[in-house]
């Protein structure tokens, strides 16, 4: 029933400001308006609506980016100052990208909330 129609993205946020800057000047993607409840930007055709929230973020990925050439995007966002996470518990290359047994690579990053958010290359 759903499967002809867009997905819609939510991430939630404390501080709306931190988050367009973040969202939009330094991931990239486009804003569209502050509807009062939500920032809400355009993620390559796809809505992100940044929720002004009270809440605590989540120990897990909440919202990913599928990339080619996923070693390129690590470097260039952390040249953009993003940090990405280093976990203890599997083995990730300098860049701290994990590549699983089946060849998938991922790196992880927070946004300005501590939203647990992804980069992945898939085979």
């Amino acid at each position: 029933m759903l499967a002809a129609n867009k997905v819609i993205a939510f991430v939630p946020t404390k501080d709306p400001a931190k988050a367009r800057a973040f969202y939009e000047g330094v991931l990239g993607l486009r804003f569209i308006k502050d509807d009062g409840f939500a920032l809400v930007l355009d993620a390559n055709g796809i809505m992100v609506r940044i929720a002004k929230a009270d809440f605590k973020p989540a120990p897990f990925t909440i919202l990913g980016w599928q990339v080619s050439r996923i070693e390129n995007v690590v470097a260039d966002m952390s040249k953009k100052g993003v940090h990405f996470e280093r976990f203890g518990f599997f083995q990730q290359d300098e860049l701290g990208i994990w590549i699983a047994p089946g060849g998938d690579k991922v790196a992880w990053f927070k946004d300005p909330d501590g939203n647990m958010l992804s980069v992945s290359e898939h085979v």
